[in-house]
Formats: structure tokens, sequence, C-alpha cells
């Protein structure tokens, strides 16, 4: 056995779609670490559900991180193939996905606001911004243009004064509705994320979630904020 191989028995990974790159997409065939795929396995009654948290028994397959790919892996029966069994992918497979990537941000944004890593208002979002401690910002889908614009101001004016490599990142993922059927009084219009283990889970989600959307690439405005060397 190779030095590179990891050391997994048959039954409780996808070997099949192993190489000494990472894991493989069965859809596309590309290798890809695992920050970069979706883990899916077989439930016990034969159903195909996403492993998100990477954590359950059993074989595996992997599929990149776009709803475009899983609901071609879906209408292509690629999943019984690539799990070596006889399951069934429902066919809003790809919206299901979805909506598990949505709940889990909303879950890291209340684990990160406890931590005291997550802030809204919008004063409180400029003077993170201003201050350096904003890692991301965020706006609900329906804020009102003027809103946004003010943070957007403060991101370019903390950018150029501070000389970082690009702007703090800014995501609309989700309409104010939408937060408040999932995160009832929590929901926000303007938000921003702190630096910290739970702040830089959000982030993690937020872009997992964006690259989904929109054909594996994250479209938010900006970047990690980093300071020029």
């Amino acid at each position: 056995m190779s030095a590179r191989e990891p050391t997994v028995s048959p039954e409780d990974d996808d070997l099949a779609g192993y190489n000494e790159n990472g894991r493989m997409c069965i859809v596309t065939r590309e290798s890809g670490s695992p920050d970069e795929l979706i883990r899916f396995v077989a439930a016990p009654d034969g159903t195909v559900v996403a492993d998100l948290k990477r954590q359950l028994p059993g074989r595996g397959c992997w599929v990149k991180i776009d709803r475009a790919m899983v609901d071609k892996a879906v209408a292509k029966k690629l999943f019984a193939r690539a799990l070596k069994a006889d399951v069934k992918a429902a066919a809003d497979l790809g919206e299901t996905v979805e909506k598990l990537l949505m709940q889990q941000l909303m879950q890291m944004m209340n684990m990160a606001r406890k931590a005291g890593q997550f802030i809204s208002g919008s004063s409180k979002v400029d003077a993170a911004i201003r201050s350096g401690a904003a890692i991301a910002v965020f706006h609900a889908t329906d804020a009102a243009a003027d809103g946004v614009r003010k943070i957007d101001q403060a991101r370019k004016a903390w950018h150029l004064g501070m000389e970082t490599e690009e702007e703090i990142p800014s995501y609309h993922l989700f309409s104010e509705s939408e937060m408040e059927g999932l995160m009832g009084q929590n929901a926000f219009i303007h938000a921003a994320v702190l630096a910290g283990q739970a702040g830089e889970g959000v982030v993690k989600r937020a872009k997992m979630l964006e690259q989904y959307r929109n054909g594996g690439q994250s479209r938010a405005a900006g970047g990690a904020g980093r300071q020029k060397q």
C-alpha cells in the first residue's frame, strides 16, 4: 500500500473515489479536498442523504459543492453506482441539501452570537468594520440599498486605509423573512462576523452555501481583508 493511501476498510468509505490528490466528485470525476466536496451516504432506509459533517458511518461518495452537480447525480442515478448499493436518491435531494446548508449556517450564526462573534445593527456593523474587528458582513437580500451602500463605504475605507489585499467579504444569502423563519428574534438586516472560532465557522459555511448556489463559485464581494505584507 502506498504511504499516501488512507487506512480505510472497504465497507467504511469510498476508496474507489480516492486518489493521491483527494476525493473525487462522482459527476465531474475531478479530485478535490473534503472541504471542496459534499459527502453522501446511504441511510438505513435505502435513501441517499448528505453527510455535511462527514461523520456518518458506511461507504460514502462525494459531489462537488454545486447544486447543479447534485441534481445531475440524481438524474443520472450515479449514487447507486458510487455507493455500490440499491439506493434511491430523492428527486428533490438538491433542494434538501440547500436547506441543510442554510440551517447549518443559521445555527453557526446563533453559536457565534452567543460567543460574542456575531453582531447585528447597521451602526454596530459600521463600527466593527472601521475598527478592523469584522471579518465578514451579511445583509438581508431585501435590505434597503442605502443601508448596504453605507456599509460598503466603510468596507472600502478600511480596505484603502489599511492597504488590505481585498475588502472584507459581503454576503447576501437570505431575505429577512427567511431568517425570521429560521432564526426567530435573531433575524437581522445587517450583521458582522468577528474573529474567533465560531465567527470563522460562520464565514466557512456562508462560503459553502454561496458556492452551492452559484455553480461552485463564491460571489461574495471582497475577500479575506488581509493586510499587505
